[in-house]
């Protein structure tokens, strides 16, 4: 008998043979950004306590940080496009970049958990505006190929998942408010270098409308991929939003734990999980990821404490491959435009990463604390059920993706 999971893509990334380094001052500044805009993402992890003592909230309130921040990056895929098709690369990088520096800046000054949530929603839309334009701009000016130049933007993606935790710990150790003003400056210094090496990219021939990202989630199989990363994002937004409150750690050691997090996710992302669909398929390596990610945060629910730091850790290692087979699934089976079928694909993805962080609190408030984990493990094992039900619709096109595109679609629609 066939497995089901085994149908699929066998594609594995191709890093070409442009080097990494050898870049212009434009694409060094953008990479540069792009380190600290997916700093931002989990620069609260490990201070999400101390804000809860520092501003009298409880961790339903804090959590909303996180659903705020991803709620306002949803609805705006829907705006990216339309934003940079219409005044090009640079000034929406630029326009998304003083967004951040404005609202994490406000951020450090909250007085009340209500202004802080409303803070990170401006940033949020900021880091849209700048992350899904990012990959386009370093692409165009990059040199020797635009392989190498993605593989430098991957590596960007995975750095900041990784240290946006240390610097949270290590600012926020002395004030929870320092690790916000901490951004908004280097923010800033990328805002000036962009302003300064990056010249103006050239408008896209075609003008992208408010609706098109809607319109591409017409085609099944991109519709079966965002639904059942929909389920997959709750999953990992639970470990990242709800865990930290679980470990109950001093900033410096939760930091340490989601830096080694966001290590592995960096490393498997980028290395393991290209070679893992080589050997295995997408669609088999994704649904045994998803549901060995469904194990890891059911252990890490129900076992001691020791026990939950590590599978948070390890955790890390199933997230980082998910990102990259999804990413590269929602676009191989679209018929729409990259950046269109991206921005639609996200545009659904991005509403569980708001709901997780809302909802896990307000379980273990109705029940314990072990449940949310329970939730999220069933979400993990939904997210493999789709592509299990749906594998047909998932591969028809995406056979055909040619394998020199895995790695640009993989860092594509992360970002966009």
């Amino acid at each position: 008998m066939d497995d089901p999971f085994s149908a699929g893509t066998g594609t594995g990334a191709d890093t070409g043979t442009g080097s990494i380094l050898r870049q212009p001052k434009a694409v060094w500044a953008t990479a540069g950004a792009s380190v600290v805009a997916f700093m931002g993402i989990g620069l609260v992890d490990p201070i999400l306590p101390s804000i809860a003592k520092g501003l009298d909230a409880t961790a339903s309130q804090v959590s909303l940080l996180f659903t705020s921040y991803f709620l306002i990056t949803a609805i705006a895929m829907l705006v990216t496009g339309f934003v940079s098709s219409r005044i090009g690369g640079k000034k929406t990088l630029l326009l998304g970049l003083a967004l951040v520096v404005v609202f994490a800046g406000l951020a450090g000054t909250s007085g009340s958990v209500g202004e802080l949530v409303g803070f990170r929603a401006g940033w949020g839309l900021g880091n849209a505006l700048f992350v899904s334009t990012a990959l386009a701009v370093i692409v165009g000016a990059a040199a020797g190929g635009s392989a190498a130049a993605i593989l430098l933007y991957e590596s960007a993606l995975g750095l900041g998942m990784a240290c946006g935790p240390l610097l949270g710990a290590l600012l926020g150790n002395q004030s929870w408010r320092y690790p916000f003003f901490g951004t908004a400056f280097l923010m800033a210094i990328g805002f000036l270098c962009i302003t300064v090496f990056l010249k103006e990219q050239p408008k896209p021939a075609q003008k992208t409308s408010l609706l098109d990202p809607l319109k591409a989630l017409g085609h099944g199989g991109l519709a079966s991929a965002a639904v059942s990363s929909f389920f997959y994002n709750y999953t990992f937004f639970t470990v990242l939003a709800f865990t930290p409150f679980v470990l109950n750690m001093t900033p410096y050691k939760s930091g340490a734990v989601f830096f080694a997090w966001g290590v592995l996710l960096a490393v498997f992302s980028v290395f393991v999980a290209p070679r893992l669909q080589a050997r295995f398929g997408s669609l088999k390596v994704l649904g045994g990821s998803l549901v060995l990610l469904a194990v890891d945060v059911l252990v890490l629910g129900y076992g001691s404490h020791t026990t939950a730091i590590v599978c948070t850790i390890l955790s890390g290692a199933f997230i980082g491959v998910n990102n990259t087979v999804y990413t590269e699934l929602a676009l191989g089976v679209s018929d729409a435009p990259r950046p269109v079928a991206s921005a639609g694909y996200n545009f659904v993805r991005w509403f569980a990463a708001a709901a997780a962080p809302f909802f896990a609190p307000k379980i273990e408030g109705w029940s314990n604390i072990h449940i949310p984990f329970v939730v999220a493990a069933v979400t993990a094992a939904l997210g493999a059920l789709v592509v299990l039900v749906r594998r047909n619709a998932l591969t028809h096109e995406a056979e055909e993706l040619e394998p020199r595109h895995a790695v640009e679609d993989s860092v594509a629609v992360f970002a966009n």
